[in-house]
């Protein structure tokens, strides 16, 4: 009897396996049957957006069906994610955001989520990020904004799209070495952030490369970038590491879902949104940012995120950058 029993047990927990691939199988091929949202975790107009619009339209060929798009940018981001983080894991509910918005953002304020919330997708590219000022400014490179904010402790504002952000890091780096002060003003997104600094409400911006344009038609002035290498259109601007500090910035931008979405589907959304990353178009965007095609799937990009995570974690520590709540006393 005892016997019968384990089989007849063996057979029901096979029944339940295979009752489990087929209707995994099954929802594979009939995913997607409705619009897919999108969320993205910056404000409309800045380079994550201008990127997480341009990939979507593509991948919609590849899913058959529209990927709508929606921002929030509020809390640098961390609102976003935390909305998208307790969606239902159908599909139907994506995050498009920088990697700060999982390795940084949550080692410097509470939020709502943290990095097991997500499952990424992929990451698709590496955003080149730098300091720039107003050209009436005066200031000709780092250093000139260095020695006047040296003279004038805390009068140098800089806005960023997010505490704990790289370019936030980039900036403390450079204060703490130099021995100076300054005000990092934080923003909803890049977008903002440039605004601000072409309105003359901060010093400095150091943020993504949505300055470009205006770099190029000499409103404002690229101080530093903030990579491992120069940037190609820039040649001639240093990076921080040719300025001695020990400091270089790798954002990657990344779709993610929330946890729980089934395997079946999270391979189909990688499938679609690689195919869209290699769309002619869709590169031409990246390039006109000046940013590097750059593809993880979903078990590498899981990885990547791990490992930052500590790395910055050991830099937070290392430089004393304070929590959200604490810099909000300054």
């Amino acid at each position: 009897m005892r016997e019968k029993a384990w089989k007849r047990g063996g057979m029901i927990c096979g029944c339940l396996i295979c009752f489990v691939l087929i209707s995994n199988l099954s929802l594979a091929q009939t995913y997607p049957t409705r619009p897919i949202n999108v969320m993205v975790n910056k404000a409309p107009g800045g380079s994550m957006d201008i990127c997480a619009r341009a990939i979507s339209s593509k991948a919609e060929k590849f899913l058959g069906q529209p990927l709508i798009i929606s921002n929030n940018g509020a809390g640098g981001g961390a609102v976003a994610l935390g909305i998208v983080a307790k969606e239902k894991p159908d599909g139907y509910h994506l995050a498009a955001f920088s990697s700060s918005g999982l390795i940084r953002i949550p080692q410097f304020r509470t939020v709502t989520y943290k990095l097991e919330d997500y499952v990424p997708i992929l990451h698709f590219c590496v955003a080149p990020t730098g300091t720039v000022v107003r050209t009436d400014s005066g200031w000709k490179n780092m250093k000139d904004l260095v020695d006047f904010a040296r003279k004038n402790p805390k009068k140098v504002t800089y806005a960023t799209s997010g505490i704990g952000t790289p370019m936030h890091l980039a900036m403390e780096v450079i204060a703490k070495k130099e021995r100076i002060e300054w005000k990092h003003v934080p923003y909803p997104g890049e977008a903002p952030a440039l605004t601000a600094l072409l309105g003359g409400h901060v010093t400095a911006e150091s943020d993504s490369t949505a300055w470009i344009p205006h770099v190029t038609q000499g409103t404002l002035r690229l101080l530093v970038t903030h990579g491992e290498k120069r940037m190609k259109g820039f040649p001639d601007v240093p990076t921080l590491l040719d300025l001695g500090y020990n400091f270089f910035n790798e954002t990657v931008f990344l779709v993610a879902a929330p946890k729980g979405t089934p395997a079946s589907i999270i391979s189909k959304l990688n499938e679609a949104f690689h195919k869209a990353a290699e769309d002619p178009e869709f590169l031409q965007t990246l390039a006109k940012l000046e940013f590097e095609p750059s593809y993880r799937n979903s078990e590498a990009t899981k990885k990547y995120l791990e490992e930052a995570y500590v790395t910055v974690g050991k830099m937070i520590q290392e430089f004393k950058i304070p929590r959200e709540e604490e810099e909000v006393k300054k």
